[in-house]
């Protein structure tokens, strides 16, 4: 059992809990941060459940197979299981910081959060990346983009994200502090100075792959893009789809850029602590923002994407049409049944030739 006294796992993301000592005392559901965390959980749930469940639906089974359909329901998919999650937290803050379903659950509720993350920028990246490529390299997307390998390229991500989200499963724990039960980093030593290397190693990996290196590419894409499109002479034809990509790409960093700001300014806590009340209030907010980001893509897909609307739109009239129609057969059937008194399945199908002449 870790000593509450000794423990440095630092990390004022309330998701992640730190310093056992500064729960057991500071961190309280009625603080102003923490309420408004829950309100934007609380709206990301039924916003994501909702938006995410239909473009799974359209792009699953209403929408023609493409490369385009596949990373969008792959990133739709990410965000789905997600917001599944958001009741674990939301019950936690509501609990006053009390976790109430164990050590496995403690672990795969932080593993599905990171999976998530990495997944979506990586998908987000792609999306960058191949609208660049379909635009610029015609030859090569001809022979090469096709749906089997968008499928190979979304298999190789998800087991990226689930394999730099394995530290979740390692390092999670509970630990009970008087009648409540924390859920938080555990180093498992004592020996600050290995505290403080594997935090910091964590940070900079999920800093580094999660935001700045897709940055990076998405930046280098897009400025190639506009380069290569001035050199042609012609002007960027703004399709349905690059609208909802580059609309996709700004939710992303602008729902995580402030996440993982806070995560590298936490660093500094292992040699200095003047950033310590900042981080405390601020990491709520921007923990919430960012897990804001899985309910704002499908919103995005039905304001911008004119194929998602059109789909969208008949799918409803179709099981609007097929519910009166089953509405108004049923109708029918207590009517005639309330006329005749004989039951509708009763009465048989041809009719019986009479015995006389």
């Amino acid at each position: 059992m870790v000593d509450p006294s000794e423990d440095y796992n630092y990390t004022y993301e309330y998701l992640d809990y730190g310093d056992i000592d500064d729960i057991k005392v500071e961190h309280r559901q009625t603080e102003p941060m923490h309420i408004f965390s829950v309100v934007i959980y609380i709206i990301s749930f039924i916003l994501g459940v909702i938006g995410n469940g239909t473009v799974i639906w359209v792009m699953a089974f209403k929408s023609k197979k493409t490369v385009n359909s596949v990373w969008l329901l792959n990133l739709a998919m990410a965000d789905f299981v997600f917001v599944l999650f958001l009741p674990f937290y939301i019950d936690y803050i509501l609990r006053d910081f009390h976790w109430d379903f164990g050590v496995a659950m403690c672990k795969i509720n932080s593993f599905v959060s990171g999976m998530n993350m990495y997944a979506s920028v990586l998908f987000v990246t792609v999306l960058s990346i191949d609208r660049y490529v379909s635009l610029v390299h015609l030859t090569w997307c001809q022979k090469y983009r096709t749906v089997g390998h968008a499928w190979i390229v979304c298999s190789n991500i998800w087991v990226i994200a689930a394999t730099l989200s394995c530290p979740a499963l390692i390092f999670r724990d509970t630990i009970a502090l008087g009648d409540k039960v924390v859920c938080f980093n555990n180093f498992h030593t004592h020996d600050t100075h290995i505290i403080a290397m594997r935090h910091i190693t964590i940070v900079t990996l999920r800093t580094t792959v999660g935001f700045l290196l897709p940055f990076t590419a998405i930046s280098v894409t897009g400025i190639l893009l506009i380069v290569k499109t001035k050199q042609s002479g012609g002007s960027f034809h703004w399709s349905s789809f690059s609208k909802t990509v580059t609309a996709v790409i700004l939710a992303f960093f602008l729902c995580w850029a402030p996440f993982h700001t806070f995560s590298l300014m936490e660093l500094t806590i292992h040699s200095q602590v003047y950033l310590h009340n900042l981080l405390r209030a601020g990491f709520p907010l921007a923990t919430s923002l960012g897990f804001f980001n899985s309910c704002i893509n499908p919103l995005l897909y039905m304001f911008l994407s004119k194929k998602v609307r059109h789909i969208l739109k008949h799918g409803c009239l179709d099981i609007t049409k097929s519910s009166l129609r089953e509405f108004s057969q049923s109708i029918s059937a207590t009517e005639i049944e309330s006329v005749t008194g004989v039951h509708q399945d009763s009465v048989p199908d041809e009719p019986v030739e009479s015995s006389t002449l």
